[in-house]
């Protein structure tokens, strides 16, 4: 999948997200967004790299210790 075809997916859901809303002010939609894409993106990427945090870390183009923490935060290790 593509960086474009991804954008997509996000920007219709989101369009989905405000016409469910019908008015109703929406609170937090970018800690919404960024919960429900990072969570599962850690997930995969934990995967394929086998559970190896520093080879995962360079993949995502971020240290290992921000890493570490978004994966407790996201209750993906102790």
């Amino acid at each position: 999948m593509s960086k474009k075809k991804i954008e997509e997916c996000i920007r219709d859901s989101l369009e989905q997200y405000f016409k469910d809303l019908r008015g109703t002010e929406p609170h937090s939609v970018h800690d919404m967004i960024v919960g429900a894409v990072e969570k599962p993106m850690l997930e995969v990427v934990m995967r394929h790299a086998e559970n190896n945090q520093s080879k995962a870390a360079d993949w995502l183009g971020i240290n290992r210790n921000t890493l570490r923490r978004k994966l407790m935060d996201h209750k993906l290790i102790k």
